[in-house]
C-alpha cells in the first residue's frame, strides 16, 4: 500500500493503519532498532511505540513521507532505551559509535541552540552530498542504523580495520568541512 494510503487511514483514525505500516516497514523498523539495541524485544517495543506515537500524532501532523518519519521515532526510542540502559550497565557497542561521532559533531546543549541544531541538520545533508554514492550510504549506515563496522566490511569483502580507517578518514574530512564553516567550537 503506498504511504498516502496508510496516512489517510492513520487520518480516518482507522486501525488497519497500523497493520499496513508493520506490513509495509515493520521489517526495516525493527533492524534499525535492533543495531543500536542488543535486545530483539526492546527492537519490537521500540517500533510498537512508534506505532503509537504515529497514531496519537497523525493528525494533527501530516509526514510528507512515511518512512523516514516511522525511523526517526523509532532511532529516538532506542536511543532513550539504549541511554536507559547504559546508565545501568555503563557499556555498549552504541557508546563506541557515538562517541567517534563525539569530536566532530557538537550536541545541541539546550532549547536555544535548536535553530543551529537545525543548521547544523541543513549543512550535515549538503555535505553528505559531497560525497560517492557509497560512501555517503556507507556513513549512514555506519552513523544513522548503527549497523556493525564489522557486519559492514565483511559486506564489502574487506578486513574491519581497513573500514575502520575509512571512516576514520570521513570523520575527518566532517570535521575539517564543519570547522572550515566555524561550525565547531
Amino acid at each position: 500500500m503506498e504511504d498516502e494510503r496508510i496516512i489517510a487511514l492513520y487520518r480516518k483514525r482507522d486501525e488497519a493503519a497500523i497493520s499496513e505500516t508493520e506490513q509495509k516497514y515493520g521489517a526495516l523498523l525493527r533492524r534499525l532498532a535492533g543495531n543500536i539495541l542488543a535486545d530483539r524485544q526492546e527492537a519490537a517495543d521500540c517500533v510498537s511505540d512508534a506505532y503509537f506515537q504515529t497514531w496519537n500524532s497523525i493528525p494533527p501532523q501530516y509526514p510528507q513521507k512515511l518512512c523516514p518519519w516511522l525511523a526517526r521515532l523509532v532511532r529516538n526510542n532506542a536511543i532513550d532505551r539504549w541511554r536507559s540502559a547504559r546508565a545501568l550497565k555503563r557499556q555498549c557497542e552504541l557508546t563506541l559509535l557515538l562517541e567517534e561521532l563525539d569530536e566532530c559533531v557538537p550536541a545541541p546543549q539546550s532549547v536555544a541552540q535548536e535553530v543551529e541544531a537545525r543548521e547544523l541538520t541543513e549543512y550535515l545533508n549538503a555535505w553528505l552530498a559531497t560525497l560517492s554514492k557509497d560512501d555517503r550510504i556507507l556513513f549512514m549506515r555506519r552513523y544513522w542504523n548503527g549497523e556493525p563496522l564489522t557486519a559492514l566490511a565483511r559486506e564489502r569483502g574487506i578486513q574491519p580495520e581497513k573500514l575502520a580507517q575509512k571512516m576514520y578518514r570521513l570523520r575527518r574530512v566532517l570535521k575539517a568541512a564543519l570547522e572550515k564553516e566555524d561550525i565547531l567550537l
